[in-house]
């Protein structure tokens, strides 16, 4: 069994084609893999800056764009019995913003699409960055992933 991942591409700014859906799918396997989750279903959703900023505003209180969104379906702090498939939750990301990072931080769009899309999948998993030794483990977590694909800076 491996994490099932079903893509949905609802803008029209940035071109999204079937090589971008590969590695969406590779990051998903890796982060997977490295997080030892043999089964499960995630979704992610690639949206523009205003649909990003309606579920940012709508969920977060925050009425502004971000990059990346993740809405987990678990609870608590284990992932339950790996016999069926987990549904571990959305996750959304804007691609016009995707773009404008990768260029201020001088990277491929490749990369920084693979960091939000790992970013996204370990938030689904429990992980966040709200302390400094939370922040330091998540993003070693990525770095990892994207280093094995890869995906540098």
């Amino acid at each position: 069994m491996s994490v099932q991942v079903f893509i949905e591409n609802v803008q029209t700014e940035v071109p999204v084609g079937p090589e971008m859906h590969r590695l969406i799918e590779r990051v998903i396997a890796a982060a997977a893999e490295q997080e030892r989750l043999s089964s499960g279903e995630v979704s992610i959703l690639l949206v523009d800056d205003r649909e990003i900023q309606r579920y940012n505003a709508r969920y977060r209180g925050v009425d502004q764009p971000t990059d990346v969104l993740s809405f987990s379906m678990l609870e608590g702090d284990s992932l339950p019995d790996q016999g069926i498939p987990i549904l571990l939750g959305d996750i959304l990301i804007s691609m016009p913003r995707a773009v404008s990072q990768a260029a201020e931080y001088g990277h491929s769009l490749e990369r920084e699409l693979g960091f939000l899309v790992v970013h996204g999948f370990l938030h689904l998993l429990g992980y966040d960055h709200d302390t400094p030794e939370a922040e330091r483990e998540m993003f070693a977590r990525q770095e990892s992933v994207l280093t094995r694909l890869g995906l540098f800076r």
